[in-house]
């Protein structure tokens, strides 16, 4: 069950629920369907046609470093818990109920998570929003954040409308196992093929999503839009260049088991906006030296706390 901050963000934020804005946007195979009288990319309104918008293709040799773009701090990634998952009729959501916060990473103030979704295609190369030198993957993750207010560093970044949204994007590429951090989540996608429908996930953590916390440290960032309408340009993004690896059976099976419609007679895929020009604008990379995230300390702490103890005993 949503609280009524929970609703009220998503009204803000995600019209991608039906219940704002405008019902009828949808993707380009929807557009293209007979069956289908909604508006595609290209005539969404709102802020869509304006100049700093999402995704974007990285060229990452032109990226610029940032020595402020270090590690992230992240609270409540690690914590298990039987999430809420959603077919909202353009992507499959996690409801994260602000049980997750991140900080650090050359953000201006602490960000409080309230979903996570994906984007896909049924081409192993044609899912991700964002690019890579041109180079498209399987998949994309968004968790989605809002500013906490009273986080910010200074007055100005706390007054500043263009970082309300804190989205960290991760690739997906196909991979030779099963990924067992995203079982429970491709397990449940059999339960809501339909929009609207929802179901308790098996119980799992954000950070089971995720590569491993030494990939981390290397990122782009840049300032952008929402990829869905209205599109408010008020997102500073995290795009991660290490890959989450699942098996290409676990990426299938999203375009397999959702669809747009309560028919189901439309599979859910391609729901990825084009590629927005870059404009004038500058994509950083991070120049974090590579100490390990904080939540690997402990693992790091008892090998050495062991040997300093045998080195006491002898």
């Amino acid at each position: 069950m949503w609280d009524i901050w929970g609703i009220a963000f998503f009204q803000r934020y995600w019209p991608s629920t039906g219940w704002l804005w405008d019902s009828h946007w949808c993707y380009e195979t929807q557009a293209e369907a007979s069956n289908y009288t909604c508006l595609g990319p290209g005539k969404w309104g709102g802020s869509c046609q304006k100049d700093r918008q999402s995704p974007i293709n990285i060229v990452t040799a032109k990226a610029e470093v940032d020595k402020k773009l270090g590690h992230f701090f992240f609270s409540g990634y690690d914590k298990k818990q039987k999430w809420t998952v959603q077919n909202n009729g353009h992507s499959v959501m996690m409801l994260l109920g602000n049980k997750a916060s991140v900080s650090g990473g050359g953000l201006p103030a602490r960000y409080q998570a309230t979903q996570l979704h994906l984007h896909w295609s049924k081409w192993l190369d044609e899912g991700s929003e964002h690019s890579l030198d041109g180079e498209r993957f399987a998949m994309e993750v968004h968790i989605v954040h809002e500013k906490e207010k009273g986080t910010s560093r200074n007055e100005k970044e706390a007054q500043d409308p263009g970082d309300e949204i804190a989205v960290l994007a991760f690739l997906v590429e196909a991979g030779p196992q099963v990924n067992e951090g995203f079982r429970p989540l491709v397990e449940a996608l059999s339960n809501i093929p339909k929009p609207e429908m929802n179901i308790t996930m098996a119980e799992s953590s954000l950070l089971d999503l995720l590569p491993k916390e030494d990939k981390l440290k290397h990122y782009f960032r840049y300032l952008g839009s929402l990829t869905t309408p209205p599109c408010d340009e008020k997102v500073v993004w995290t795009v991660f260049q290490e890959p989450i690896q699942l098996h290409r059976e676990q990426i299938l099976a999203f375009s397999q088991k959702l669809f747009y419609d309560k028919d189901q007679k439309l599979n859910m895929a391609e729901n990825v906006r084009p590629k927005q020009r870059r404009g004038q604008r500058t994509v950083f990379k991070s120049g974090a030296p590579g100490q390990p995230l904080p939540w690997a300390l402990p693992a790091l702490l008892g090998p050495t706390l062991a040997w300093l103890l045998a080195g006491f005993l002898q």
